[in-house]
């Protein structure tokens, strides 16, 4: 896929002022908003009076909601070792075309993401792609195992200044490691996110243990499971005093134990995917492979109780859990199938149909659990930064009154599990820019129109 990334790579000479005429930051009045040397140089009546507004690129925004760039704090790029389900220039263009500037890359690679040494290989590939910033994510213990602590102050003390740790995908399920892990990361400010899941309750689990798994006899994965790793590591966190991040929730029992432990002071914080947003475990029932994740789909009253979460701030971020899988892994019968799904380009419209039309959330709120929260949660500070005059113009424009249905030869991923196809969703990003460049636009990314089937066809792949 070298072709794909020199080609698709935005370069970070000085791009041309640009003007937005008539975007609504937020979603709130319409203004003009002036980009220039990588900030936003103006707003409202002085941006066309600015002296780099006369040679300035002019955009009619006129009805588009413009909002900080998106930042997801869980994106499995498998770059390097799985190039065969996706790469960080693949990756990271479906990124750009969904609205993100910024994505943290998950450490399940092999070689794991667990020495200075490939935290800063992926901090590399995604410079030079450089249609978002990838900040790599470190691994908890060596492998991924389980067993001993990672080398995270040296990961910490690299180039790639990783904060985050995760053995995403694995529960760190040892008490007395995740104790120490906590600990460990305590002295430089890191945060431990963790996957939520008592292995010993999910052996041989393949979706959530309720009325439609018996219906279909497949074997359960208990709501307990998530909950029982959440009580414990909110009881950790609170005694060691350090920051814990809970990925994808997905119960409405861990939602209220996360609620409990803020009301106690416990530095927690937590996510929720679009899938679990917008998806139950009733999609299971045509035991279709791109509907088993991890954790699963669980029933409407867990959407709707994650939905609040959401909306109440007792779940901070929206992130994708983007897991893109070779074909094989994902067109084979269920049990023998890898759970996860792609979701960098539908995330932001899931949010909106979930959250906006539905009434629950503004695009304040929106930019809040999209931008704001993970760059803070993940100590990005030139990410989800307010829409203000000097602060960087990393931005995404979207058209609020566009609908669309999904298809998977639309998304540029190397792989096609979108548990979303054929949905019609709400909103649209029509365009991004990294510190004031379009990375992405009207289905251009960097200077070249792409689609899915032409990616297919560039990795040698049958379309």
């Amino acid at each position: 896929m070298t072709t794909f990334a020199a080609t698709h790579s935005v370069s970070e000479t000085s791009a041309r002022p640009v003007l937005l005429r008539g975007a609504r930051p937020y979603g709130e009045d319409a203004t003009d908003v002036l980009l220039a040397d990588g900030v936003v140089a103006a707003i409202g009546a002085d941006a066309a009076r600015h002296p780099q507004a006369g040679g300035a690129e002019v955009i009619d925004a006129a009805g588009l909601v413009l909002l900080p760039g998106l930042v997801d704090l869980h994106t499995h790029l498998r770059e390097p070792g799985g190039e065969d389900a996706e790469t960080v220039a693949t990756g990271s263009a479906a990124a750009a075309l969904g609205g993100y500037t910024a994505i943290f890359a998950m450490p399940n690679t092999e070689p794991t993401a667990d020495t200075a040494g490939v935290v800063e290989q992926v901090l590399r590939l995604g410079h030079d792609v450089g249609l978002v910033d990838v900040q790599p994510i470190g691994a908890v213990t060596v492998g991924r195992h389980g067993t001993q602590l990672a080398e995270l102050a040296a990961m910490h003390a690299s180039a790639a200044r990783v904060t985050v740790f995760s053995d995403d995908g694995h529960c760190v399920a040892d008490p007395l490691l995740m104790r120490r892990a906590l600990e460990y990361v305590k002295a430089f400010g890191g945060v431990i996110a963790q996957h939520p899941e008592e292995p010993r309750l999910t052996a041989g689990a393949q979706m959530h243990e309720g009325i439609v798994s018996a219906t279909l006899g497949l074997s359960g994965w208990p709501a307990v499971a998530e909950e029982a790793i959440v009580a414990r590591d909110c009881l950790l966190a609170d005694h060691v005093g350090s920051r814990l991040h809970v990925c994808h929730v997905s119960t409405a029992g861990s939602a209220q134990l996360i609620a409990a432990a803020k009301a106690r002071g416990t530095a927690v914080t937590a996510e929720v995917t679009p899938h679990h947003l917008m998806l139950t475990d009733a999609s299971a029932r045509g035991y279709d492979p791109v509907h088993k994740v991890n954790p699963p789909l669980r029933p409407e009253a867990d959407v709707q109780a994650v939905r609040r979460a959401l909306a109440d701030g007792v779940v901070d971020v929206v992130a994708t859990d983007h897991a893109p899988h070779a074909r094989q892994d994902k067109e084979s019968e269920w049990a023998a199938a890898k759970p996860g799904v792609i979701g960098l380009q539908t995330a932001l419209s899931v949010v909106v149909t979930a959250m906006v039309d539905t009434g629950l959330m503004d695009w304040r709120g929106v930019a809040r659990v999209m931008s704001e929260n993970p760059a803070r949660i993940g100590g990005l500070t030139g990410h989800g930064r307010p829409i203000a005059v000097g602060e960087p113009a990393n931005l995404v424009l979207i058209d609020p009154e566009a609908t669309w249905t999904v298809r998977d030869g639309d998304m540029v991923s190397l792989s096609r599990n979108t548990p979303f196809e054929g949905m019609q969703l709400s909103a649209r990003v029509t365009g991004t820019l990294l510190r004031g460049r379009w990375t992405a636009r009207d289905g251009v990314v960097g200077d070249v129109a792409v689609s899915g089937a032409a990616v297919w066809a560039e990795a040698g792949m049958t379309v």
